[in-house]
């Protein structure tokens, strides 16, 4: 579990806290992030650790909530633990940013968690101002989001994969006003990354989020495409910093943002983990630089060859 989230230090109940029942002392409900985790051979449910949390923490004044591993020995769904999440939401009227399914890779890999809809969760807490989403997979218990509106969300974060089109088609569609940080790893389609860029139009064209600062189209199989749609999306005009970071871009997409519209109002341009040429590195990082655009392009990644195909991995899969 992250060691900080909303600009607060992460108090962690594990299942230790449920089973021993009330901790002697508790730090005060609104100075930490609370973070709820079973761990590994968990001898109590989730549901118990939820019933510790609400009945030793005064979670009026609770204003930020990580979830962790929610399942005792077999991975599960989060469905239930939304339901309970949902079903007391009177019990937290100061909530104002939740991240769900802040799991390591060595408690269960991104793509292995058991994901559900998480739609629900903007509707009972129409306050929250920050949501992060970790996981997304195939199989019938994917992640799911229907589009919303939703007046007080300012940041956004989907950490996958394998982000579902459905996903991605739900955000570009949502009425998200005070939206100003979008952060989306798309990842790949073996893993339930079957976005296109077409589904990002919405987003790109500029206009959906007028609040919009940061955006981050991360983790991608399809980085020069989505970098050949940026150079000419509406949406950079508005921006503060772009996050491209974590895909496959190569010169192919380099050439077509340095090529493109001006970049040169940005503060940030993050393109690590990347397959850049050296040459192009260097153009990229002089010509913005030389404007004050703050340029990321450490973690230069090579191809493996395989006689005569090569193959580029983006920086989260499974």
């Amino acid at each position: 579990m992250r060691d900080t989230f909303a600009g607060l230090p992460v108090h962690t109940l594990s299942r230790q806290n449920a089973k021993a029942g009330a901790p002697s002392a508790l730090p005060a409900a609104d100075s930490v992030a609370w973070g709820l985790d079973l761990g590994y051979g968990s001898e109590v449910t989730f549901p118990e650790l939820w019933r510790t949390f609400l009945d030793t923490v005064d979670t009026e004044h609770v204003t930020a909530l990580v979830i962790g591993a929610w399942w005792e020995s077999d991975y599960s769904s989060l469905g239930p633990v939304v339901e309970l999440i949902t079903a007391d939401a009177a019990r937290l009227p100061g909530l104002r940013a939740l991240f769900l399914a802040d799991v390591e890779g060595e408690s269960c890999e991104i793509s292995w968690l058991m994901m559900a809809d998480v739609t629900p969760v903007l509707k009972a807490f129409p306050l929250l101002e920050e949501l992060g989403v970790r996981g997304g997979n195939t199989r019938e218990d994917a992640l799911v989001l229907a589009p919303v509106r939703h007046t007080a969300l300012r940041v956004l974060r989907f950490e996958s994969g394998g982000l579902p089109g459905g996903v991605v088609r739900a955000v570009a569609t949502s009425e998200l006003p005070a939206l100003e940080h979008l952060e989306l790893w798309l990842g790949v389609e073996g893993y339930g990354g079957d976005s296109t860029v077409a589904d990002l139009a919405p987003i790109l064209a500029g206009g959906r989020f007028p609040a919009l600062r940061h955006l981050g189209l991360q983790n991608s199989e399809l980085q020069d495409e989505i970098a050949a749609a940026v150079a000419t999306a509406p949406v950079v005009a508005q921006l503060t910093s772009l996050d491209l970071s974590m895909g496959i871009l190569s010169d192919v997409g380099a050439a077509a943002l340095l090529g493109g519209q001006p970049l040169t109002h940005l503060t940030r341009l993050d393109l690590s983990h990347h397959y850049l040429s050296d040459a192009f590195m260097a153009r990229i990082s002089e010509e913005l630089g030389a404007a004050g655009v703050l340029v990321d392009v450490s973690d230069q990644e090579s191809p493996d060859v395989d006689e005569d195909e090569e193959w580029r991995y983006v920086a989260v899969s499974e």
